[in-house]
């Protein structure tokens, strides 16, 4: 059952509850057949459809085009016309006395007269409890509802800035290995120019998304390794593996390669061998990653751009996997260690 046919089901059921008040709340020595031939019952049973009537009204219309638009002149004198309508329909549909009927001798008898506080006054007083309860409930729901909107459409644009932090991130320091490879006139700039270039058409069309198919990022991230290892050549000694026995698995975008760049960017020394593991296991819908890395010296400026893209990637983890991941990183003697354990 999707979402939208559960809301629907509640709607039908809650408003089946509320229409059976009349039902179950009468002189509790009538049966429900009597109950249903009784003008107070009629009387009744119209108030609570109205004010079921109204609830909707106001949830769906009233409160969003006027509540909300701040026209509230306009808006409680059609409160005060609901409740005008809704009472004195109550009222009206009642005529001098309830019917006759025959018991079981032939003989006709009255079921009971209505009494003295089921005139126009005594409907309206009645009236305002279940009015007022439509009234609050439908203005609670909506501006929850609103709220929750709000906080979505919040959260989904503090996404949006921090992958706008990130995707420059790595266009500007690939950038920066390509320059350098220029500068030396090497024969695999045409080769990292084509990498750059998938991985950025990677960015533009995938990433906007809050899932992309496992695949693609798997492919991205191989595309970047590739890319470093051009630009690093035999200074880095790289074991990369990537184990994948799932298919048709989601991911969200760009959640991975922030560690896999910082120990490229900060567990390298272009002036000595440095050691680097990436180890990716997906099986069924689980994926796990170890990254080892060497140490080096970090300037503070650095430091701080790490830091805050790691923070960026534990927010996005948490929105987007909330219970379902655990990430480890561990600062050594002379190595990092960051594990990820994530439910895809």
């Amino acid at each position: 059952m999707n979402q939208k046919t559960r809301v629907i089901l509640i709607h039908v059921i809650c408003s089946a509850a509320f229409l059976s008040v009349p039902l179950v709340s009468g002189p509790e020595d009538q049966t429900i057949a009597q109950k249903l031939r009784s003008e107070i019952t009629h009387s009744e049973l119209l108030g609570y459809a109205l004010s079921l009537l109204f609830f909707y009204f106001n949830y769906l219309y009233f409160i969003p085009r006027l509540y909300f638009q701040r026209k509230y002149t306009l808006y409680f004198l059609v409160l005060f016309s609901a409740f005008f309508i809704t009472a004195s329909a109550s009222y009206f549909i009642k005529k001098d006395g309830p019917p006759p009927i025959s018991n079981s001798l032939g003989i006709n008898t009255e079921i009971r007269p209505l009494p003295p506080d089921h005139g126009y006054w005594g409907d309206a007083t009645r009236t305002i409890p279940r009015f007022s309860l439509a009234f609050f409930l439908s203005l609670l729901l909506k501006i929850n509802t609103r709220w929750r909107q709000s906080e979505a459409e919040k959260t989904q644009a503090e996404l949006s800035f921090m992958k706008a932090q990130i995707n420059p991130h790595f266009l500007f320091n690939t950038l920066n290995g390509i320059y350098s490879l220029a500068l030396e006139k090497s024969d695999v700039t045409a080769n990292a120019i084509a990498q750059l270039s998938g991985m950025m058409r990677y960015i533009t069309s995938e990433a906007g998304t809050d899932f992309v198919p496992l695949e693609k990022e798997l492919n991205y991230i191989q595309n970047y390794i590739e890319l470093q290892k051009i630009r690093f050549g035999n200074t880095v000694l790289l074991d990369f593996q990537i184990h994948n026995q799932s298919k048709n698995q989601k991911i969200a975008p760009l959640i991975l390669i922030t560690f896999i760049e910082n120990a490229f960017k900060y567990g390298v020394n272009p002036e000595e061998e440095s050691h680097i593991l990436i180890q990716i296991t997906i099986e069924n819908a689980k994926l796990e990653m170890q990254i080892i890395n060497k140490k080096v010296e970090i300037q503070p400026a650095k430091a701080t751009a790490t830091s805050l893209g790691i923070i960026n990637t534990q927010k996005r983890l948490e929105y987007l996997y909330p219970g379902q991941y655990d990430l480890s990183i561990k600062e050594k003697d002379h190595h990092y260690h960051v594990f990820l354990n994530l439910n895809l």
